[in-house]
């Protein structure tokens, strides 16, 4: 993990409880899980807006050998 920082932040707190359920790990593991997942759901969104502009050609067969 890289430097960390501290923070302060009001949560809603069955929201938080929520999540760590989820988890099954405690508030900062918790809050980095979800900080990783809202990046993780960024790219993909901006990897779909690609959709149709790259054209990719590929020929499976030959890549296999």
């Amino acid at each position: 993990m890289s430097a960390a920082q501290k923070v302060t932040a009001n949560l809603p707190r069955d929201l938080l409880e929520r999540a760590q359920r989820v988890t099954s790990k405690g508030v900062t593991a918790t809050l980095v899980a979800a900080l990783e997942a809202l990046e993780r759901e960024s790219k993909r969104t901006g990897l779909r807006k690609l959709r149709g502009k790259i054209r990719f050609d590929l020929d499976l067969e030959a890549s296999r050998k």
